[in-house]
């Protein structure tokens, strides 16, 4: 178990120039924008427009804070996410541009490479201890709105967008919010090779 703080997260520009990015973490250490299996990160979206694309990404996008976008992925219709609404997933080489429905959000993006990682994530409302088993080879868990308590030996607490970092060995985790917020969890799944 590790615990990533938020003041540690390194900002980036985008790849598409338009904006900043908060990088959670990436695997492995230190990849870049084009060699990473895997990414999370947060992204501060100031302007309506078009999304950076990423060759080979499966991407999920969640709103994290603002009023929110209307996200529209070519080929589909389009979507209105908030902070209410459910994670999207979608293809990250798609054409994909977003309205802001009323100014800027902060929006959180996990980013798989197809074909040899797989990714979910799951939105919970935190108000009451919750229980988290990991199933998946790394679970990452970001604190939104408050922070968080873990029941453990040390009892180390996590702070608003801390995230908390298990393997797939690590026992089922008691965490306790200390106030009204929410949890992302995010599942990674290593595939296996293709021979």
């Amino acid at each position: 178990m590790r615990i990533l703080r938020a003041a540690d997260y390194r900002a980036m520009p985008w790849k598409n120039g338009g904006g900043t990015t908060t990088e959670i973490t990436v695997s492995p250490d230190g990849a870049g924008l084009d060699d990473f299996d895997w990414r999370i990160s947060m992204a501060r979206v100031e302007t309506s427009g078009p999304f950076s694309s990423f060759a080979g990404i499966d991407r999920t996008l969640s709103v994290l804070e603002g009023e929110g976008i209307v996200l529209d992925v070519a080929g589909r219709p389009p979507v209105r996410l908030t902070t209410a609404s459910a994670p999207l997933a979608f293809p990250g080489d798609i054409p994909t541009g977003a309205a802001l429905i009323g100014g800027p959000i902060t929006d959180l993006n996990v980013m798989t490479r197809r074909g040899r990682m797989a990714h979910e994530v799951e939105r919970r409302s935190f108000s009451v201890e919750i229980r988290i088993a990991p199933r998946a080879d790394t679970t990452l868990v970001l604190a939104v709105g408050a922070g968080a308590t873990l029941f453990t030996d040390d009892a180390p607490s996590l702070g608003p967008l801390d995230t908390l970092i298990l393997d797939r060995d690590s026992p089922e985790l008691r965490l306790q919010p200390t106030g009204q917020g929410l949890l992302f969890v995010v599942g990674l799944h290593r595939l296996p090779a293709n021979h």
